[in-house]
């Protein structure tokens, strides 16, 4: 814990047995805390197009990763996404 003018500065205690700093708490979710920042979008994959991002892989011998990116700065469209990949 640490000291403001001298006193202990409060705590607040959760069920979970953890003490968390009030001071802290209170600076974080206040004003231009973390409330306050946009909240970071999951980027889309195409779970639902397996076999697209498998022939990416297979054929252009690519990672996963890398043809689950194509495919989605391509809107989905394989033509389009094998096209640029190759030049």
């Amino acid at each position: 814990m640490s000291r403001s003018n001298g006193r202990l500065e409060p705590e607040v205690i959760f069920a979970d047995g953890m003490a968390y700093s009030k001071g802290k708490l209170e600076e974080a979710f206040g004003p231009g805390g973390i409330l306050d920042k946009p909240v970071k979008q999951p980027r889309e994959t195409f779970a639902g197009k397996r076999d697209d991002v498998d022939l990416i892989v297979h054929e252009l011998e690519i990672s996963r990763v890398q043809a689950e990116k194509a495919l989605a700065d391509h809107n989905g469209d394989v033509v389009k996404t094998l096209v640029a990949l190759v030049s």
